[in-house]
């Protein structure tokens, strides 16, 4: 598979973000949403994400495949230098590197600014937990029983990086 990282545009990818992260809304406990955002919803939060900390995408055959973005970790002002970050490829693109070099420019685009990203995982979630461990995170706590989602309690896992 062949694709490239480019940083997302809010108009022009809005609709292709909505649709790669409305299953893991609706049909998982990936996502800790109820209601998959909308192509509206999912415009602002690439023009507020992006513009604060930065949205990236990644593109096959002129087709969004995936994206990763970083947004604000904490609201106390100690916590300005760290970041939480996420990541969704389109399930039928999964492992085949889409991710890895997501978080790569990703975390090029944050580190001149950021100095921690965290990313929370919801449980059990082997592949995106091999996915953070593979990028340099460190498994730092869960928390349990933190979120109700598709009739059972969920557990999240917290991996931190350096950047």
């Amino acid at each position: 598979m062949t694709f490239s990282i480019r940083r997302a545009d809010p108009a022009r990818d809005a609709a292709a973000c909505a649709r790669i992260y409305a299953p893991y809304v609706t049909e998982s406990w990936i996502s800790f949403e109820v209601a998959a955002p909308d192509d509206a919803e999912m415009e602002q939060r690439i023009r507020s994400f992006g513009a604060s900390h930065g949205w990236v995408v990644a593109v096959s055959d002129g087709e969004v495949i995936g994206y990763a973005y970083g947004s604000p970790h904490r609201i106390r002002a100690a916590y300005s230098q760290s970041c939480d970050v996420a990541i969704y490829v389109d399930r039928t693109c999964a492992r085949r590197g889409v991710g890895r070099a997501l978080y790569t420019e990703l975390f090029a685009l944050l580190a001149p600014n950021y100095h921690a990203a965290f990313a929370g995982v919801t449980m059990p979630n082997d592949p995106s937990m091999a996915l953070h461990a593979a990028m340099g995170f460190e498994r730092v706590g869960t928390y349990r029983e933190v979120g109700w989602k598709m009739g059972g309690w969920r557990d999240v896992t917290w991996w931190q990086r350096i950047l």
